[in-house]
């Protein structure tokens, strides 16, 4: 059976796609960059991270449960963050992500690499506005 949306369905499923492809794309090893960022400020669970993520990039940045949580994994594999049990704002379990101090080491190394693919992609696009 095929079903069809109706021309509003189809105009919001088209917005949405839209708003998506406009979405920036993440570099990869980007998204752990930022995740020890936002460990930066404190304890957090998965969703926070991914919301702070979210409203600090001015809504740029959408981070995907799909990616979130495998980073989260290799994060904690490697030493760079630790996570627990707790409690959520809104009384649900969730495990809650701390920065240790090989995360702290790694998160400069990492802004220290970020911030040099950063300055050479600059220098290739020349400044603002040429195009």
């Amino acid at each position: 059976m095929v079903t069809r949306k109706s021309p509003s369905a189809q105009k919001r499923a088209a917005v949405e796609r839209d708003q998506e492809e406009q979405r920036l794309e993440l570099l990869q090893g980007t998204l752990d960059l930022l995740i020890l960022r936002t460990l930066i400020f404190g304890r957090q669970h998965g969703q926070g991270i991914g919301r702070a993520i979210q409203q600090n990039s001015g809504e740029e940045l959408l981070v995907e449960h799909g990616a979130l949580y495998p980073a989260l994994q290799r994060l904690e594999a490697r030493g760079w963050i630790a996570a627990e049990w707790g409690t959520s704002s809104n009384n649900r379990k969730a495990r809650f992500y701390t920065l240790t101090k090989a995360g702290r080491k790694q998160l400069v190394t990492e802004t220290t690499k970020w911030r040099r693919l950063a300055a050479a992609i600059g220098s290739i696009l020349g400044p603002e506005g040429e195009g």
